[in-house]
């Protein structure tokens, strides 16, 4: 994973942003601590696969319809 800088992000957005779609994960610093505050991944990474339901492994089963359009943040601050 390749990190950089706010000020070398946004000089170098096209060159970053093709490496992305290639499938290379970018981290975000900011700050003179360089402090990582963003990720920037592909679309098709493993983020995006199911997740496990912790305890209720094997006791309860979740699922979404196609067209669901709440984010994660909107349904956990329920």
């Amino acid at each position: 994973m390749r990190t950089y800088t706010i000020g070398d992000f946004k000089a170098n957005l096209s060159e970053i942003l093709d490496w992305v779609r290639e499938g290379e994960s970018i981290a975000l610093a900011y700050g003179q601590k360089k402090e990582i505050v963003a990720y920037l991944v592909p679309r098709n990474t493993d983020a995006l696969k199911k997740r496990e339901l912790g305890l209720l492994s094997n006791k309860a089963k979740i699922s979404f319809r196609d067209d669901f359009k709440m984010t994660e943040s909107e349904l956990f601050d329920l």
